[in-house]
C-alpha cells in the first residue's frame, strides 16, 4: 500500500504540473494580450475636456480595459525624460499631439477585432490617426495558437500516461492477491463483499496521494517564488484551487475505477485461469 501510494503521488504530481502549466499558460497569454495598446492621436486643437470626454466614452466600451489621456505637455515631458533632450529646441514648437492610450481586453487583442475598433474610432472627427503594432500582434497570435494546440495534445497524452501507470500499479497489487479473491469466492462471499476492502484501500490511497501531491506542488511554487518574482501574478489562488481539485478528483476516480476493473477481472476467472496467468 505504501509503494502504491508513493507511485500514485508521483504520477499525480506529474498530472498536477501539467494542469498547472496549462492554467498558467492561459494566464500568461492573457497578460500578453492585455499589454496590447492602441494610440488614438487627437487633433492639436482639441480641448483637454473634449479629449478626456472621448476617453471616458471609449472606457465604457467592452474592448477597453484602461484608457489614459496624454496631453501635449505630458507627451513632451515624457519625450524629454526618454530621449534626454528637448525636442522644442529643434522644432521651435511642441511637436506632439494629445492622444489616448487604450489598453485592450485580452479577447479583443487580435487583428480582426482591432480593425473594426480602429474603423469605429476613426469615424470620430476628433481622431486624427490611430497607431498600433499590427505586425507584433499578428506575430503574437501566430505563436500563441500553436502553443495552445500543443498544450492540449500534451495534456491529453500525459493524462493517458498517468492513467496507464496508475492502472498497472493497481493491477499488480490485485494480482498478488488473486488467490485470496478466489478463496473468498469459494466460501460464498459476494462480489460486493470481496470488492469492499479493495475499494476502501483505493479511496484511502487516492486521497492520501492527492494530499501529498498538493503539498509537493505548493512546495515547488513556494520555492520558485524567490527566483520568479512575478510568479504570483501568473499563478493565482484560482489556478491553485483548480489544480488541487483536478488532482483530488483524478486521484479518487482513477483509483476507484482501476480497482473495480482489476478486481472484477479476477472475480470472473476460474481456478484454472488463475494458475495460467
Amino acid at each position: 500500500m505504501v509503494t502504491l501510494c508513493i507511485s500514485t503521488t508521483m504520477v499525480l504530481t506529474l498530472l498536477g504540473l501539467v494542469v498547472l502549466s496549462v492554467l498558467t499558460a492561459r494566464n500568461l497569454q492573457k497578460s500578453l494580450r492585455e499589454n496590447v495598446e492602441i494610440n488614438v492621436i487627437l487633433g492639436d486643437t482639441i480641448p483637454v475636456e473634449s479629449g478626456k470626454a472621448l476617453g471616458a466614452s471609449i472606457r465604457k466600451e467592452a474592448y477597453a480595459r484602461e484608457v489614459v489621456y496624454i496631453s501635449r505637455e505630458e507627451a513632451l515631458k515624457m519625450a524629454k525624460a526618454e530621449m534626454g533632450i528637448d525636442p522644442t529646441e529643434f522644432t521651435g514648437t511642441n511637436p506632439f499631439s494629445p492622444e489616448l492610450t487604450v489598453k485592450m481586453e485580452a479577447q479583443y487583442a487580435n487583428t480582426d477585432s482591432l480593425s473594426k475598433i480602429v474603423k469605429m474610432l476613426k469615424a470620430d472627427k476628433r481622431v486624427v490617426d490611430i497607431a498600433y503594432t499590427k505586425d507584433e500582434i499578428e506575430g503574437m497570435n501566430r505563436i500563441l495558437e500553436p502553443v495552445n494546440i500543443a498544450l492540449l495534445v500534451l495534456s491529453a497524452l500525459l493524462i493517458f500516461i498517468c492513467y496507464t501507470l496508475i492502472s498497472n500499479s493497481i493491477q499488480l497489487g490485485v494480482y498478488s492477491r488473486r488467490f485470496l479473491i478466489h478463496t473468498m469466492k469459494l466460501v460464498g462471499a459476494s462480489w460486493a463483499f470481496i470488492r469492499r476492502p479493495f475499494l476502501r484501500n483505493a479511496v484511502i490511497v487516492g486521497l492520501v496521494s492527492a494530499s501529498l501531491t498538493c503539498c509537493l506542488l505548493g512546495g515547488i511554487i513556494y520555492a520558485a517564488m524567490p527566483y520568479m518574482p512575478h510568479v504570483q501574478e501568473i499563478v493565482t489562488w484560482q489556478e491553485l484551487a483548480i489544480t488541487a481539485a483536478c488532482v483530488f478528483v483524478f486521484g479518487f476516480v482513477i483509483m476507484v475505477f482501476c480497482t473495480l476493473l482489476s478486481v472484477n477481472k479476477f472475480l470472473r476467472m476460474t481456478a484454472g485461469e488463475l494458475y495460467k496467468i
